[in-house]
């Protein structure tokens, strides 16, 4: 005989019944629960995510922006880093051999304005001829053209014949370009000054970049820390002087070769198509075909014949050809290759918010930063998704 209150036990005498009947609806209810609060969970997560991707926009938005107003002095400074890392090599080379930093930058600086001196000197004279002789080469050139504008003219009449019942003919006439000397005078202190400044700011580079980023290291929180920066900012720093240099030198060989070519075929002033093929080609397929294009026009402008007219700039397509395709993967590698599709957003963009300057710093900026994403935690799928 069971005591009074002892619980009904269950067949077999195991477990009292009540017990199974309670826990099974608490059992069930605190499943419900946690999914409840896991579905929760995630559909926090989720706005958390698309209030993140918003704000990642609107700080993209900010940085473009804040790029373009001050873009008077961040072009002088994003030029003298990467001359500055074009030359440090050098620099370095010469401390290694117990000679002082200050001396050898300034030597490579002396030698760079006088290089670059030298070249605006020869230049500028056939440069300004050009410039101001091309509404009377544009007139001459376009007789030299009737015979292929002749048919496009007569369907042209043609068809205002259909329209309006008569044709009408409006005859082209250049417009006259001039510079005048207020022209010149007012716009001297500007390129004087920004020239100055990439100057000083190039030589301090030189002279104390790894003071600062020897400083910046130092300010690490631990040893492992710090030894893990010096690591990365060694590497970025070779990899991107490397790619500055061997870019830098293959364009002024492809400049030298397209001027001993041009030479050799006669066209008139070729140092200055040569010194705009190597300009140019800082900038991928967008330099080469603006080059061909120019020499072509040249080539027609000056030659009577066609043949002659066009190999100029035939002969440039191929010499253009050959060093984007086979010199410039063969000497640097397909781990600085970038896609073509990522160099011409990035030329858009940059070319949008600094102009000429933006693109021809645009290409350089981009694999810079794809060789600084390669080394930063969190980056590497920008570095994935630019690469060829």
């Amino acid at each position: 005989m069971d005591p009074p209150g002892t619980p009904a036990m269950a067949a077999g005498g195991d477990v009292p019944v009540h017990v199974v009947v309670q826990d099974v609806p608490l059992g069930v209810t605190r499943v419900r629960r946690l999914s409840h609060s896991l579905r929760s969970g995630r559909g926090v997560r989720r706005h958390l995510r698309g209030i993140r991707v918003v704000l990642n926009a609107m700080l993209l938005l900010a940085l473009l922006y804040t790029a373009t107003i001050t873009r008077a002095l961040l072009i002088p400074l994003v030029l003298a880093a990467f001359i500055g890392l074009a030359l440090n090599p050098i620099v370095a080379f010469a401390a290694r051999r117990h000679i002082p930093r200050a001396l050898a930058a300034s030597v490579l600086v002396i030698a760079l304005i006088g290089g670059i001196g030298t070249g605006i000197g020869m230049l500028a004279q056939p440069a300004m001829g050009w410039f101001h002789n091309a509404p009377h080469a544009i007139r001459s050139f376009i007789p030299k053209l009737e015979h292929i504008t002749r048919p496009l003219e007569a369907a042209n009449r043609a068809t205002q014949t259909l329209v309006n019942g008569h044709a009408t003919r409006v005859a082209p006439h250049p417009a006259d370009v001039a510079i005048s000397a207020w022209d010149v005078v007012s716009n001297a202190p500007k390129i004087l000054a920004a020239v100055l400044s990439v100057v000083l700011l190039v030589f301090f580079f030189l002279v104390y970049g790894d003071t600062l980023l020897r400083r910046l290291v130092e300010i690490g929180p631990d040893f492992r820390y710090k030894r893990h920066a010096v690591s990365i900012v060694r590497s970025i720093q070779v990899e991107v002087s490397r790619y500055i240099l061997t870019t830098t030198v293959i364009n002024f060989t492809l400049g030298a070769i397209t001027a001993g070519m041009l030479w050799l075929l006669h066209v008139p002033d070729p140092l200055l198509w040569g010194a705009v093929a190597m300009l140019a080609n800082f900038i991928p397929y967008v330099g080469a075909i603006v080059t061909t294009t120019v020499l072509l026009l040249v080539g027609l402008i000056h030659f009577d014949a066609l043949g002659s007219a066009v190999l100029p700039a035939l002969c440039f397509a191929c010499i253009t050809a050959f060093e984007g395709n086979v010199i410039t993967p063969m000497i640097l590698g397909r781990r600085m290759r970038v896609s073509p599709i990522a160099i011409l957003l990035w030329l858009l963009i940059w070319g949008w918010l600094w102009g000429v300057p933006g693109a021809l710093l645009a290409v350089p900026m981009l694999t810079s930063t794809k060789l600084i994403a390669e080394h930063m935690r969190g980056w590497e799928w920008f570095a994935l998704m630019v690469q060829r």
